[in-house]
């Protein structure tokens, strides 16, 4: 592993603080050193306080800060007496320890310190480092995994044999080192657990902690342990039992769910080991693991409905092998898949969670397969798995996340998507917590959206051929599908019934009806294995009130609400809610330029203004008010609603 360490960068950072951010962060963006969250690092400086009186305080990496990122305002500083005071006590509860930590802050503003700051204080160095380094905690998930250690390190390092984080670890420290000369350490290496250096400046202890992870990688490599994938890999890919599976998934969360299927070459190659089920289901890469994880992935069959039940079933005994009155069961469902031939799925509640779970999956199928070529994988017992997993402190984390949005975990299709209405409808449902299929034919929809929870995809409709693999994209994508928005569409040049072009008629027809109806027969079979599945179909006021010289527009709307109402007779059988919103006078879209606008005001007789809220009453109408309504169709207001048409025009006379 190469150390990040740049004098010309490290030069700008003026105080120990300051340094403390920078090697921090050189630590964090190593995902082989730490994953999301995990690790921590931290300072010793002293203070003048209020009162002009020397304060000694622990600056320790805070509840809830990612060490990528982290900046100053991320360490919570701590009176560092008071953290040494505690590690004298004989004992002391996660809650007390949090509670003393907390009132031993001198900013009451800052998060909470690390359930590792009192080990930090007790370290006789001012700056302490800490990963989960993969090498490391591969080597000590293996047979003779403590003779290993020392073979690699001698007496360069403490090795301490694993105990429960927080002041359980600090104590055994505390207890460990009496005795010993920290000048004569580099480091320590917790069993199962991860890494510490530490040093008095910051770049001997974050070089320290590159040689000592090197040393490691070093060693694997020596020992053969290095994996050798095939140069090609079969996938078997059935997106249908794709959706099948996380719809099983959601149903036990009791929530929509992000699967998130990985068939990159290593994890085809795992799923396909023999023994992928006995070594996939011996334990996480490091207890930390375990909050977002699970102890174990299910590993699903030729019945995947049927592996899922039994993995729950099994979580539910394994639970009940642990608990006690005072613990509830959390909730079953796995949080990750092996699934054979096709690769592995990571499932969360959004995205962003998927593909935490997405990383620590990747790194933990790495070391299982590495550890095996050196001996065996073998991880912490059961029990100890659990007393993580219902850590009072870790599970606080989780409550953290506070109410769920109304469209969380959702996946929606929308067509006609780079701008006016589709667009609106795409930034809504993502603000409400959906993930989004993004289709429009602009070449612009591949550059308006920089988030993951949005696949834009330029497209053309009119092209039977490609809508088949468009839907696919999106399964593939994000696992499946509960909402469409079938928006895409043109207003054609004004002609009359006796002037009427055949191109015009066509191209109206193809792309207004005919498409919709494509689109919609390809996203079927995925709508029902969806979650609440529900389908919102942009019509227009002229299929109430037609006007002269659209009626290549009008014939195609109104076919298209003829389309919905079937469609809402035919998939409520499957639960598929069809209903059909029916704007007009929409003047933010591409088609209203300030011109056309002008001309039509002018037309009749109006200002722009007035023209704009031309209606009942008396109020224009945005792409954002019809995106907030075709949302709330999606969700659960109208959860009971299907083969409506509602208008969104202000009140227009002819309509009414």
């Amino acid at each position: 592993m190469k150390s990040l360490w740049n004098n010309d960068d490290a030069a700008r950072y003026r105080n120990d603080l300051a340094l403390r951010v920078y090697t921090s962060r050189l630590l964090g963006q190593e995902s082989a050193l730490v994953l999301h969250g995990g690790g921590n690092t931290s300072v010793k400086a002293n203070t003048t306080n209020l009162f002009g009186e020397t304060e000694a305080l622990l600056y320790v990496k805070g509840s809830g800060w990612d060490l990528a990122t982290i900046e100053a305002a991320g360490f919570a500083p701590v009176k560092l007496d008071v953290l040494k005071k505690m590690a004298h006590l004989n004992q002391l509860s996660d809650a007390e320890m949090v509670r003393v930590q907390r009132s031993a802050m001198t900013n009451p503003s800052a998060p909470n310190p690390s359930v590792e700051a009192i080990l930090h204080a007790i370290i006789p160095f001012k700056f302490v480092d800490h990963t989960h380094a993969d090498a490391v905690v591969t080597i000590t998930n293996t047979e003779n995994a403590e003779a290993r250690i020392r073979a690699i390190y001698g007496d360069r390092v403490l090795i301490v044999p694993y105990v429960m984080p927080g002041f359980v670890l600090a104590k055994k420290i505390y207890e460990l080192t009496q005795e010993i000369d920290w000048t004569n350490l580099e480091g320590m290496i917790l069993m199962n657990h991860g890494v510490f250096s530490f040093a008095d400046d910051a770049k001997s202890s974050y070089e320290r902690m590159i040689q000592l992870v090197t040393a490691a990688e070093n060693y694997l490599a020596d020992q053969g342990a290095t994996l050798v994938l095939p140069t090609r890999v079969t996938v078997k890919e059935n997106l249908l039992t794709l959706a099948r599976i996380r719809k099983s998934v959601s149903d036990i969360k009791g929530a929509a769910m992000i699967a998130k299927l990985d068939s990159n070459r290593e994890s085809v190659s795992f799923s396909n080991r023999p023994d992928v089920a006995t070594i996939a289901t011996r334990g996480p890469l490091t207890p930390d693991h375990v909050i977002r994880t699970k102890p174990i992935p299910v590993i699903l069959g030729e019945n995947p409905d049927e592996d899922i039940a039994h993995y729950v079933q099994a979580y539910s005994e394994y639970f009940e092998r642990h608990t006690n009155s005072q613990l509830t069961r959390l909730n079953p469902a796995p949080c990750w898949a092996v699934w054979p031939t096709s690769g592995a799925i990571s499932f969360g509640r959004s995205v962003k969670e998927a593909h935490i779970i997405e990383d620590i999956k990747e790194h933990t199928i790495h070391a299982i397969q590495v550890a095996e070529l050196l001996g065996g994988w073998k991880t912490l017992p059961e029990s100890d798995l659990f007393e993580v997993e219902y850590w009072e402190l870790e599970q606080a984390k989780l409550g953290k996340k506070g109410t769920a949005l109304p469209l969380q975990g959702k996946i929606a299709l929308v067509t006609g998507a780079a701008s006016g209405i589709g667009r609106a409808c795409v930034e809504a449902l993502q603000a409400q917590g959906a993930a989004v299929v993004a289709l429009d034919m602009n070449k612009a929809i591949t550059r308006l959206f920089d988030t993951p929870d949005i696949l834009a995809i330029e497209c053309d409709l009119t092209f039977e051929d490609d809508i088949q693999h468009l839907v696919e994209s999106g399964i593939r994508h994000f696992g499946g599908l509960d909402i469409l928005i079938s928006n895409a569409g043109m207003f054609p040049p004004s002609e009359t019934i006796a002037n009427m072009n055949p191109k015009t008629w066509k191209q109206s027809l193809t792309l207004n009806l005919t498409s919709h109806q494509q689109v919609l027969q390809a996203c079927i079979p995925y709508l029902e294995m969806g979650i609440d599945p529900a389908v919102i179909i942009m019509a227009s006021k002229n299929v109430p009130a037609p006007g002269p010289g659209a009626s290549a527009y009008s014939v195609a709307k109104a076919g298209l609400t003829q389309l919905a109402r079937v469609a809402a007779l035919e998939l409520g059988t499957y639960g598929i809610r069809v209903n059909v919103l029916h704007p007009n006078a929409v003047f933010d879209t591409a088609i209203w330029t300030p011109e056309v606008l002008e001309n039509r005001a002018k037309h009749y007789g109006m200002t722009v203004a007035e023209y704009k809220t031309n209606n009942i009453l008396k109020t224009e109408i945005t792409s954002k008010d019809v995106a907030a309504l075709a949302c709330a169709m999606a969700g659960p207001a109208f959860a009971k609603t299907t083969g409506a048409q509602v208008p969104i025009d202000g009140g227009n006379e002819r309509v009414i």
